[in-house]
Protein backbone atom coordinates (compact mmCIF):
# COMPACT_ATOMS: atom_id res chain seq x y z
CA UNK A 1 0.00 0.00 0.00
CA UNK A 2 1.79 3.38 -1.00
CA UNK A 3 1.10 6.31 1.36
CA UNK A 4 0.17 9.56 0.14
CA UNK A 5 2.82 12.35 1.21
CA UNK A 6 0.94 14.86 0.27
CA UNK A 7 -1.38 14.40 3.35
CA UNK A 8 1.32 14.08 5.30
CA UNK A 9 3.52 17.39 4.67
CA UNK A 10 1.55 20.11 5.85
CA UNK A 11 1.47 18.03 9.40
CA UNK A 12 5.73 17.48 8.77
CA UNK A 13 5.69 21.39 8.09
CA UNK A 14 3.21 22.07 11.22
CA UNK A 15 5.90 19.85 13.40
CA UNK A 16 8.67 22.26 12.30
CA UNK A 17 7.18 25.29 13.25
CA UNK A 18 5.74 24.50 16.12
CA UNK A 19 9.48 23.14 17.29
CA UNK A 20 10.94 26.35 15.48
CA UNK A 21 8.45 28.33 17.66
CA UNK A 22 9.46 26.37 20.85
CA UNK A 23 12.93 27.09 20.59
CA UNK A 24 12.58 30.63 19.18
CA UNK A 25 10.26 31.17 22.81
CA UNK A 26 12.78 28.93 25.04
CA UNK A 27 15.29 31.71 23.45
CA UNK A 28 13.49 34.69 25.43
CA UNK A 29 13.74 33.12 29.04
CA UNK A 30 17.00 33.10 31.10
CA UNK A 31 20.21 32.93 30.67
CA UNK A 32 22.00 32.70 27.01
CA UNK A 33 25.85 32.03 25.93
CA UNK A 34 27.12 34.20 23.84
CA UNK A 35 28.42 32.47 20.83
CA UNK A 36 29.57 35.09 18.15
CA UNK A 37 29.86 32.28 15.50
CA UNK A 38 26.49 30.81 15.57
CA UNK A 39 24.69 34.92 16.13
CA UNK A 40 26.71 35.64 12.72
CA UNK A 41 25.56 32.87 11.23
CA UNK A 42 21.87 33.67 11.89
CA UNK A 43 22.38 37.41 10.75
CA UNK A 44 23.84 36.40 7.62
CA UNK A 45 21.17 33.60 6.82
CA UNK A 46 17.96 36.59 7.97
CA UNK A 47 20.06 39.29 6.07
CA UNK A 48 20.11 36.99 2.71
CA UNK A 49 16.31 35.94 3.47
CA UNK A 50 15.25 39.75 4.41
CA UNK A 51 17.60 40.84 1.11
CA UNK A 52 15.70 37.89 -0.89
CA UNK A 53 12.03 39.38 -0.61
CA UNK A 54 13.35 43.26 -1.07
CA UNK A 55 12.41 43.20 -4.97
CA UNK A 56 8.47 42.75 -3.76
CA UNK A 57 9.06 46.57 -2.66
CA UNK A 58 8.78 47.34 -5.97
CA UNK A 59 5.71 45.65 -6.68
CA UNK A 60 3.11 48.31 -4.98
CA UNK A 61 3.64 50.95 -2.48
CA UNK A 62 1.58 49.01 -0.15
CA UNK A 63 4.64 46.34 -0.01
CA UNK A 64 7.03 49.04 -0.05
CA UNK A 65 5.46 50.81 3.44
CA UNK A 66 5.04 47.06 4.65
CA UNK A 67 8.68 45.92 4.40
CA UNK A 68 9.86 49.91 5.84
CA UNK A 69 7.26 50.16 8.73
CA UNK A 70 8.10 46.27 9.67
CA UNK A 71 12.31 47.85 9.34
CA UNK A 72 12.09 50.09 11.80
CA UNK A 73 9.49 48.68 14.13
CA UNK A 74 11.88 45.53 14.17
CA UNK A 75 14.96 48.10 14.82
CA UNK A 76 13.13 49.97 17.07
CA UNK A 77 12.41 46.91 19.41
CA UNK A 78 15.75 46.01 19.13
CA UNK A 79 17.36 48.81 20.21
CA UNK A 80 14.63 48.97 23.08
CA UNK A 81 15.85 45.01 23.87
CA UNK A 82 19.39 45.74 23.38
CA UNK A 83 19.39 48.68 25.60
CA UNK A 84 17.61 45.83 28.55
CA UNK A 85 19.93 43.02 27.88
CA UNK A 86 21.58 42.26 30.71
CA UNK A 87 25.42 40.23 30.47
CA UNK A 88 26.40 37.32 33.11
CA UNK A 89 29.39 35.62 33.58
CA UNK A 90 28.90 31.59 34.64
CA UNK A 91 31.11 29.26 35.14
CA UNK A 92 33.94 31.46 33.37
CA UNK A 93 31.44 31.47 30.12
CA UNK A 94 29.98 35.33 29.24
CA UNK A 95 26.24 34.71 28.79
CA UNK A 96 23.57 37.55 28.28
CA UNK A 97 19.91 37.85 29.27
CA UNK A 98 17.56 39.33 26.92
CA UNK A 99 14.73 41.51 27.72
CA UNK A 100 12.16 39.11 28.13
CA UNK A 101 8.70 40.93 27.18
CA UNK A 102 10.27 42.14 24.06
CA UNK A 103 11.38 38.98 22.28
CA UNK A 104 8.10 37.74 23.67
CA UNK A 105 6.60 40.10 21.54
CA UNK A 106 8.12 39.75 18.50
CA UNK A 107 7.38 36.30 18.71
CA UNK A 108 3.97 36.45 19.52
CA UNK A 109 3.18 38.86 16.64
CA UNK A 110 4.72 36.44 14.21
CA UNK A 111 3.28 33.72 15.39
CA UNK A 112 -0.32 35.01 15.74
CA UNK A 113 0.45 35.94 11.80
CA UNK A 114 1.31 32.77 11.25
CA UNK A 115 -1.12 31.23 12.52
CA UNK A 116 -3.83 33.55 11.00
CA UNK A 117 -2.55 32.51 7.91
CA UNK A 118 -2.39 29.00 8.15
CA UNK A 119 -6.69 29.19 9.68
CA UNK A 120 -6.94 31.47 6.34
CA UNK A 121 -5.28 28.72 3.77
CA UNK A 122 -6.91 25.90 5.53
CA UNK A 123 -10.16 27.48 4.98
CA UNK A 124 -10.00 28.76 1.82
CA UNK A 125 -10.44 32.28 2.42
CA UNK A 126 -8.12 35.20 1.03
CA UNK A 127 -9.33 38.09 3.08
CA UNK A 128 -5.55 39.33 1.20
CA UNK A 129 -7.40 39.58 -2.32
CA UNK A 130 -6.17 42.92 -3.21
CA UNK A 131 -3.09 41.83 -2.68
CA UNK A 132 -3.59 38.67 -4.38
CA UNK A 133 -4.84 40.37 -7.64
CA UNK A 134 -2.26 42.94 -7.94
CA UNK A 135 0.26 40.33 -7.49
CA UNK A 136 -1.43 38.10 -10.29
CA UNK A 137 0.37 35.69 -12.30
CA UNK A 138 3.44 36.97 -10.68
CA UNK A 139 6.42 34.46 -9.64
CA UNK A 140 7.42 33.89 -6.23
CA UNK A 141 10.70 35.92 -6.06
CA UNK A 142 12.04 32.66 -3.83
CA UNK A 143 10.77 29.74 -4.71
CA UNK A 144 10.79 26.70 -2.41
CA UNK A 145 12.70 29.02 0.24
CA UNK A 146 9.44 31.63 1.04
CA UNK A 147 5.77 30.39 0.32
CA UNK A 148 3.98 32.24 -2.23
CA UNK A 149 0.84 32.95 -0.05
CA UNK A 150 3.71 35.18 2.26
CA UNK A 151 4.33 37.40 -0.57
CA UNK A 152 1.20 38.03 -1.79
CA UNK A 153 0.00 40.05 1.90
CA UNK A 154 1.61 43.34 2.94
CA UNK A 155 0.75 42.71 6.31
CA UNK A 156 2.70 39.76 6.47
CA UNK A 157 5.73 40.79 4.83
CA UNK A 158 5.76 43.63 7.24
CA UNK A 159 5.53 41.33 9.80
CA UNK A 160 8.50 38.91 8.40
CA UNK A 161 10.25 42.29 8.39
CA UNK A 162 9.74 43.28 11.99
CA UNK A 163 10.99 39.64 12.69
CA UNK A 164 14.07 40.02 10.31
CA UNK A 165 15.10 43.68 11.41
CA UNK A 166 15.13 43.00 15.29
CA UNK A 167 16.84 39.70 15.35
CA UNK A 168 19.18 41.21 12.58
CA UNK A 169 19.71 44.26 15.13
CA UNK A 170 19.58 42.79 18.16
CA UNK A 171 22.23 39.84 17.91
CA UNK A 172 24.53 42.17 15.92
CA UNK A 173 23.90 45.38 18.98
CA UNK A 174 24.18 41.81 21.85
CA UNK A 175 27.48 41.08 19.66
CA UNK A 176 28.78 44.70 20.22
CA UNK A 177 28.06 45.08 23.46
CA UNK A 178 29.77 41.83 24.55
CA UNK A 179 32.90 42.71 23.29
CA UNK A 180 33.26 46.04 24.57
CA UNK A 181 31.87 45.25 28.48
CA UNK A 182 33.15 46.66 31.23
CA UNK A 183 34.07 44.42 34.33
CA UNK A 184 30.93 46.42 35.91
CA UNK A 185 28.57 45.82 33.18
CA UNK A 186 29.20 42.08 34.19
CA UNK A 187 27.06 40.80 36.75
CA UNK A 188 28.36 37.75 38.68
CA UNK A 189 26.75 34.65 39.40
CA UNK A 190 27.71 31.97 41.43
CA UNK A 191 29.93 29.06 39.81
CA UNK A 192 27.20 26.34 41.14
CA UNK A 193 25.38 24.47 38.76
CA UNK A 194 21.93 26.02 37.96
Amino acid sequence: MHSDFAQIGPFLLAALVVFAVYRRFRRNFGRQLVRPARMILRIVLLMLLGCSLLPMALRSAQFLSAELVGAALGIGLALWGAERTRFQMHQGRLHYVPHTYTGIAVSLLFLGRLVFRFVQLYAGTHPDAGAAATLQGVPNPVPGLVPAAMVRSPLTLGIFFVLVSYYVCYYSLVLLKSRHLNTEEIEGVSISAP
